[in-house]
C-alpha cells in the first residue's frame, strides 16, 4: 500500500511539474514583449468647455498643477455624478481655503455605451476645462488601460486614482498625502500611498457568502505568494503617486484589466519605490462591474502570468518609455 501511495505521489508531482512547465511556455509564447502605449488619433485631444479640440498634455512635461485626479469610467452615467459632486466640492473648498492649491480632474470614459462622456462634460462646462477634462477612448481598454491614458495626460505633481463609484470618501486624499509625505525623503522623487480597506475585512467577511470569502482569501494568497509582499489590500482604487512614480510604473504596465493594481505594485517594488498603505473610509456601492466568479478567475490567471512572464524574461522592466 505504501509503495503505491509513493508512486501516486511521485506521479502527481511529475504531472504538476509538467503542467507548470506547459503553463510557463504558454505564458512566454503568448506574451506581448512590451506594453502598448499607442493612442488612437482622437485620443490625443480633449474638448474644452467651449466645444473646441485641444491637444492633451503629457506626463513627460513639467507639472503645472499640485494634484491630478484620474477617474476611470465605464458605463458610469448614474454613479459618476455622486462621486464628482463630492470630489469637486472638496477640491473647490480646499482651493478657496488655500488659493495656492491647484488641481484637475480627468474623467476617462473607457469606451462606454451610455452617456458617461456627456455627464462628465457637464462638469467641464460648469468648472471649466482647466479643472475638469474628459478623455473619451475609442474602445474599451479596461480599468488599468483607462487610468494609464489619464495618467499620461495629467499635469499634477501628484496623481490620484479614484473610482467613479465614490466608494472611498474623497477627503481621505489628505490621509494619503500625509502617508506619502511620511515616506520622505523619496528616492528619485518616487513614492506611492495606497488606500486600504484591510481594516474593514472582518465586517465585510460577515456580509459575504462563504464562496465569495473563499475567492477573496484565495486571491489575497496568490497576490502575496506570486507578486506583492507587504501590502494587505492591493485592489483599493484610491492610490496617490508622485509624478515620477506614475510615469515609471504606468509606462511598464502590461495588464490593463482588473489585476493591473497588482502588476503596478509589483513594478513599484522592483524599482524599490517606497509604498505606504493607509486605511481609508470605504462603502460598498451597488453597480460593481466585477462579476464574482469569472472576474476572480481572470485575475487569478493574470497573477500567475504576471509572475511567470517576468520570471521567464518574456516581460522585462527597464527604463521608461513615452506614449505615442
Amino acid at each position: 500500500m505504501v509503495p503505491l501511495l509513493l508512486q501516486l505521489a511521485g506521479l502527481g508531482a511529475a504531472l504538476a511539474a509538467a503542467g507548470l512547465v506547459l503553463i510557463s511556455i504558454i505564458a512566454f509564447v503568448t506574451a506581448t514583449k512590451m506594453p502598448s502605449l499607442l493612442r488612437h488619433e482622437e485620443e490625443k485631444f480633449f474638448v474644452n468647455a467651449k466645444g473646441q479640440k485641444e491637444t492633451l498634455p503629457s506626463i513627460w512635461d513639467s507639472p503645472t498643477k499640485q494634484l491630478s485626479v484620474v477617474v476611470p469610467s465605464y458605463n458610469e452615467e448614474e454613479r459618476l455624478p455622486v462621486m464628482m459632486d463630492e470630489a469637486l466640492d472638496y477640491l473647490e473648498k480646499r482651493q478657496k481655503h488655500d488659493p495656492a492649491f491647484t488641481y484637475e480632474v480627468i474623467v476617462v470614459d473607457d469606451g462606454s455605451k451610455d452617456q458617461t462622456s456627456k455627464v462628465a462634460f457637464k462638469y467641464c462646462q460648469k468648472y471649466g476645462s482647466d479643472k475638469v477634462r474628459v478623455i473619451t477612448l475609442m474602445k474599451n481598454r479596461g480599468k488599468g488601460g483607462a487610468i494609464r491614458m489619464g495618467v499620461f495626460s495629467s499635469r499634477g505633481e501628484k496623481i490620484l486614482m479614484a473610482d467613479a463609484d465614490g466608494a472611498t470618501k474623497f477627503p481621505d486624499v489628505e490621509k494619503l498625502e500625509k502617508g506619502l509625505n511620511d515616506l520622505q525623503p523619496w528616492p528619485d522623487q518616487m513614492a506611492i500611498a495606497c488606500g486600504s480597506r484591510a481594516h474593514l475585512e472582518k465586517d465585510s467577511i460577515a456580509k459575504r457568502s462563504y464562496f465569495r470569502t473563499l475567492l477573496m482569501c484565495g486571491f489575497h494568497f496568490l497576490v502575496w505568494f506570486l507578486c506583492v509582499k507587504g501590502i494587505r489590500d492591493t485592489q483599493c482604487g484610491f492610490k496617490l503617486l508622485t509624478r515620477k512614480a506614475a510615469s515609471w510604473t504606468f509606462s511598464s504596465l502590461h495588464i490593463e484589466r482588473w489585476a493591473f493594481d497588482v502588476e503596478l505594485l509589483y513594478i513599484a517594488q522592483h524599482f524599490k519605490i517606497p509604498i505606504a498603505e493607509i486605511a481609508v473610509n470605504w462603502t460598498e456601492i451597488e453597480g460593481s462591474k466585477l462579476v464574482p466568479f469569472w472576474s476572480w478567475l481572470q485575475m487569478g490567471k493574470d497573477l500567475l502570468f504576471i509572475r511567470l512572464r517576468y520570471l521567464t524574461g518574456a516581460w522585462r522592466l527597464a527604463q521608461t518609455r513615452k506614449m505615442n
